[in-house]
């Protein structure tokens, strides 16, 4: 009979309709289990910067319209960032009431935003840390890095068990902890496979597109501008959430080919993905980038669109279907892909959200059976 009955994720993105990794892996758990229940985190609001009225900022607790066995929970946090390790949280606050409002009485504690580290050690629940960015290696501001690096290594010395989703954070993680376990990112073949019709907005003429968050530490926005420049009969068509510079996304938008369309429901996701004409990952090459393991590479690959790439990890070494270019290359490379474009290729032998959930499953199921563990004597309850 299997343990794992109720679970809380403390995540660091929210529950919304583009579905990255957390939610997709929730899918395939609930799929398994009938009767899990799932309390979803979300990443907590920052009270003082988002209180500008007479009323404060309050919990928000709402349903998953997708998923009825999940509950989203959107804390508030009045703790100032530049406090934080030394000040705890108190959104954690609300993760327990409302916990306890749910009637979880013995959850397994899913953590991926390293935050909240002090406040998960507090509640004694079973524990998995679950790395998917080596944010650590991001450029950020010292303080915020330090603070990273101090919650990465309470998670990583005191939870039940740590989890990556890339070879390269197996590496990194592992060589401090050995019994690190690797859980790449999958794919949902169905869902990308199923025919949908063309999206208004990729518009006529040959079109390249990239489907991803935009952010400056992914996306090399000089490369981005100079394919733009040079490959001007091209329309490239930019599909996900924009968290770039100002400077960044001014520079892309000033190019008349160039279309940062913003985020698109992942029910709708296929449809870009088969109409393109190509896919293209301008990616910075770093240790960050090579800390990840793209949800888009088993994406592309799945619907079989001719994809071009700079030498990232998860890209490298797919086969035919993905050219590997430097920056130099990249333009040149793409203008070949869309002059001589065959009939897409799908792949079919991939690693799945099914198999990821059940690997996922295995370990949160092995934590459930565990007693209540002691609680980390450095962190205060909140």
């Amino acid at each position: 009979m299997k343990g794992l009955r109720e679970l809380i994720v403390l995540s660091l993105e929210r529950w919304d309709d583009v579905w990255r990794r957390n939610q997709l892996l929730i899918e395939a758990l609930v799929a398994d289990r009938s009767d899990l229940r799932v309390l979803f985190a979300e990443p907590p609001l920052a009270a003082l910067r988002s209180f500008h009225g007479v009323r404060p900022p309050r919990p928000d607790l709402r349903g998953a319209p997708e998923l009825p066995a999940v509950t989203v929970l959107q804390p508030v946090e009045w703790t100032p960032d530049r406090l934080s390790p030394f000040v705890p949280p108190v959104s954690g606050a609300a993760v327990r009431r409302f916990a306890r409002r749910l009637g979880l009485e013995a959850p397994v504690l899913w953590v991926n935003n390293h935050s909240l580290a002090r406040f998960a050690l507090s509640t004694r629940w079973p524990l998995v840390y679950d790395v998917t960015d080596d944010w650590l290696l991001a450029e950020q501001a010292r303080g915020k890095r330090r603070r990273a690096r101090l919650d990465d290594e309470l998670l990583m010395k005191h939870a039940d068990a740590v989890t990556v989703c890339s070879p390269a954070l197996a590496a990194s993680r592992g060589a401090r902890r050995p019994d690190v376990a690797l859980i790449p990112n999958g794919v949902d073949l169905t869902h990308l496979t199923t025919p949908q019709r063309r999206p208004d907005d990729l518009g006529n003429g040959p079109v390249a597109v990239y489907v991803g968050t935009l952010h400056d530490e992914r996306l090399d926005v000089q490369l981005a501008c100079d394919l733009a420049d040079e490959l001007g009969d091209v329309r490239f068509v930019y599909v996900g959430p924009d968290s770039l510079k100002a400077t960044s996304r001014q520079a892309l938008s000033r190019r008349v080919n160039v279309r940062l369309i913003g985020p698109r429901p992942y029910a709708l996701i296929p449809a870009y993905l088969q109409h393109a004409d190509a896919l293209i990952v301008p990616h910075v090459v770093s240790p960050f980038t090579e800390s990840l393991d793209p949800i888009k590479a088993r994406e592309y690959l799945a619907v079989g669109a001719p994809t071009v790439a700079t030498p990232v990890a998860g890209f490298r070494g797919l086969g035919p279907q993905v050219r590997i270019a430097t920056p130099h290359e990249f333009a040149r490379e793409l203008r070949s892909v869309l002059r001589f474009r065959g009939a897409p290729t799908p792949a079919s032998d991939l690693w799945t959200w099914t198999a990821a959930g059940r690997a996922f499953g295995e370990i949160l199921e092995s934590l459930a059976l565990l007693p209540r563990r002691a609680s980390y004597r450095g962190a205060r309850s909140s």
